[in-house]
């Protein structure tokens, strides 16, 4: 199989490098014709074609499941929030525990397949559309979402797989079949198993390979006033990417531990230099958003539009539901599930809560979101560079870096999926696709990569919401049994 699909690999880029030497503006345009029906029908499908609410319902799936777990589980992202912080740091973990990877090397890893585009994108895009006041449904949409991600994220740790050889399995596929299984409902477990990891190992062409490289291309594109040249540029991300997925998780994690700071240092110290230049307007800003996330503007589609942008985008920022998460954060070195739930409510609040706002600072100070020529990313860009002259090459660093660690997370995603429902056979060829497709994913119009990317995860986010629901018991009976040995101290933070 392998072997196949090196052939054929070597035989779409011979063709294509050829035809981009005479015609590659027609080349990106047949792929975009090409791959853009095949986006329409998905989308249609997935949000049932309601005229004016393309994806109301799951995005109150994904915003009602978020509420229910904060209320359930005591808004658990405040009164924990101080004893997350300390796990992260490591004060409860042991070398000798089960697992491959720490605290903080699983949150990095977690956080490279959230942390990017749909920061720096996301957020200028949904502003564009849905106005300032998109921004603060983000930052709600993030804050209660912290309760979504501890609960899935505990359930993955709990019901992981680790084989002889200590590598560790885990996500919605294994929780989902173990968990129901303990419920009493064990067809539907097995079901809802299968059915998750199908989702998983499609949905993660799209939101961690075709979004991250179409954006990333069309930034290098813009930044260097290139017109032709994508196909080699999703070459080389696709080659850059298999290089390192080959390590599996370890390798990930450790490249992720060292980007993912790295990146958030540079990206929040120019965007604070911006913040600090316009210092005046801030409270303006902040005027501005709420006001705007209650008071209906026709330019942006009212009220409806800033919710529905906000929560839209927010959701794709930071995955709380969708199941993806909980994959990475089943590799940690803990004996206690719930642990890595309470590291894992940190991620929205620095995906989304931290960083989109900040980014979303940016972009209402600057002015950049009115600016109806640009689009996408190309907004942010507009924002720094109007403060930071020449800043845009840093900023197109940091792009492609955050879309590099983000297609990094998803590929081992993916691959789990795949290896859930077929072990190692053809998991080296799921690799090679996956990187393969990077090519197409550079050519794509953004239109058509959002609308596939939002389709393939919210499928998957039906699914793992509804799993959520029937196992909300057992990660309370977890986290309380931590709770209690912690104030008991059964279970003693480590000595500085």
């Amino acid at each position: 199989m392998q072997k196949i699909f090196t052939a054929l690999f070597f035989m779409f880029v011979s063709t294509f490098s050829f035809a981009s030497d005479a015609t590659p503006r027609s080349i990106d345009q047949i792929i975009a014709d090409a791959v853009e029906p095949t986006a329409n029908a998905i989308s249609k499908v997935v949000f049932a074609n309601i005229p004016g609410t393309d994806i109301i319902w799951i995005v109150a799936w994904l915003g009602i499941a978020s509420v229910v777990c904060t209320f359930y589980f005591g808004f658990i992202q405040i009164r924990e929030f101080k004893l997350a912080t300390q796990i992260l740091r490591g004060k409860f973990s042991d070398k000798a525990h089960p697992g491959e990877v720490s605290h903080f090397q699983a949150l990095s890893a977690a956080l490279s397949g959230t942390l990017g585009l749909g920061n720096i994108a996301g957020v200028a895009i949904a502003i564009a559309l849905g106005g300032p006041g998109a921004a603060f449904w983000m930052v709600m949409m993030g804050f209660f979402g912290m309760a979504t991600k501890f609960t899935e994220c505990t359930l993955g740790v709990k019901y992981r797989h680790i084989d002889a050889q200590g590598n560790v399995s885990g996500g919605p596929m294994y929780y989902l079949k173990a968990g129901l299984t303990e419920r009493g409902f064990p067809r539907f477990g097995k079901i809802m198993g299968v059915v998750a990891a199908i989702i998983l190992a499609v949905s993660a062409f799209g939101i961690g390979n075709l979004f991250q490289v179409n954006q990333a291309t069309s930034q290098i594109m813009h930044q260097f006033k290139m017109e032709s040249g994508a196909v080699w540029l999703g070459l080389f991300f696709g080659v850059a990417c298999g290089i390192v997925i080959i390590g599996g998780i370890k390798s990930i994690a450790k490249v992720a531990s060292f980007l993912v700071p790295l990146m958030v240092f540079v990206y929040m110290g120019a965007a604070f230099i911006i913040l600090a230049k316009h210092f005046s307007a801030i409270p303006g800003a902040f005027a501005l958003i709420i006001s705007s996330a209650f008071t209906p503007d026709a330019a942006f589609g009212g009220f409806i539009g800033a919710l529905m942008q906000g929560l839209k985008r927010a959701s794709f920022s930071n995955e709380a539901g969708f199941g993806s998460a909980p994959i990475a954060h089943a590799a940690v070195k803990t004996k206690e599930p719930a642990t890595e739930g309470l590291v894992a409510l940190l991620e929205p609040f620095f995906d989304t809560v931290i960083l989109n706002t900040i980014t979303a600072l940016v972009v209402v100070v600057t002015g950049s979101y009115l600016l109806k020529e640009y689009s996408g990313v190309l907004i942010t860009t507009h924002a720094f560079n109007s403060v930071l002259p020449g800043f845009d090459i840093v900023l197109t660093i940091s792009i492609v870096l955050f879309a590099f660690t983000t297609m990094l997370t998803w590929s081992y995603y993916g691959l789990k999926g795949w290896q859930y429902l077929f072990g190692n056979r053809g998991a080296t060829a799921y690799k090679f696709v996956f990187c393969a497709v990077s090519i197409l994913a550079a050519t794509m119009s953004l239109g058509s990569v959002i609308d596939l990317a939002d389709a393939l995860v919210f499928v998957l986010a039906f699914f793992n919401v509804l799993g959520l629901y029937f196992l909300l018991p057992i990660v309370k009976k977890e986290v309380n049994g931590f709770l209690a040995k912690v104030k008991s101290g059964e279970i003693k933070p480590n000595a500085d």
